[in-house]
Order: C-alpha cells, then sequence, then structure tokens
C-alpha cells in the first residue's frame, strides 16, 4: 500500500518490503531467511527491514508479515545475535531460521 503521505514508504504494491540497497545479488553474497513472530502489516515489515538495513554488510531485506519470513541478502554471513537484536529493537521477535 503507498500513502502519499509518506513517499519514503518502504513498502512495495505487493505488501512486501525492501531497504534502500540495490535488489541484485552480488557476486559472494549471503541470503538468510530469518523467521520473525508478531509482524501484521506493512508497518511491521518496514520497522524489521529498516533495523536489520542498518547491519554492516546488509545489502538487501524483505520481510513479508503473512508468513512472517525476513530474506537478508549480505556480503557476508550476520552474526545471529546482531540480528536477533535489530529485530528486538523494532519490537519483535528472532524465532530463528526459516
Amino acid at each position: 500500500m503507498t500513502d502519499p503521505k509518506n513517499s519514503g514508504s518502504c513498502c512495495s504494491t505487493d505488501g512486501s518490503c525492501h531497504s534502500g540497497a540495490a535488489a541484485g545479488t552480488q557476486d559472494g553474497a549471503v541470503t538468510t531467511v530469518y523467521q520473525v513472530s508478531g509482524m501484521t502489516c506493512g508497518h511491521c515489515e518496514g520497522a524489521v527491514s529498516r533495523e536489520i538495513s542498518a547491519l554492516d554488510g546488509v545489502t538487501a531485506v524483505t520481510a513479508v508479515a503473512g508468513t512472517g519470513e525476513v530474506t537478508v541478502t549480505s556480503a557476508a554471513p550476520l552474526d545471529e545475535e546482531a540480528v536477533r537484536a535489530a529485530v528486538d529493537e523494532a519490537g519483535y521477535e528472532l524465532a530463528g531460521t526459516a
């Protein structure tokens, strides 16, 4: 959903959220799918995406509230505790990898 008052929204028309990073994968990139509990809407997806996107090495994040899955692409494997802290900062709970 696009809110004309919030042109900086990360959410696309299909309800998925993306970081501001390029969507293409790079050589050597690592993609990890995490399970996050508590996400119910586009706002939730955006909050989780923003916090995880701020982690060093993260190049793309896609959060889907309907499944609770957050797909993270990074230059190298991420420390799960750092991801857990970012998800916690957003107000949600990391259940682990999907």
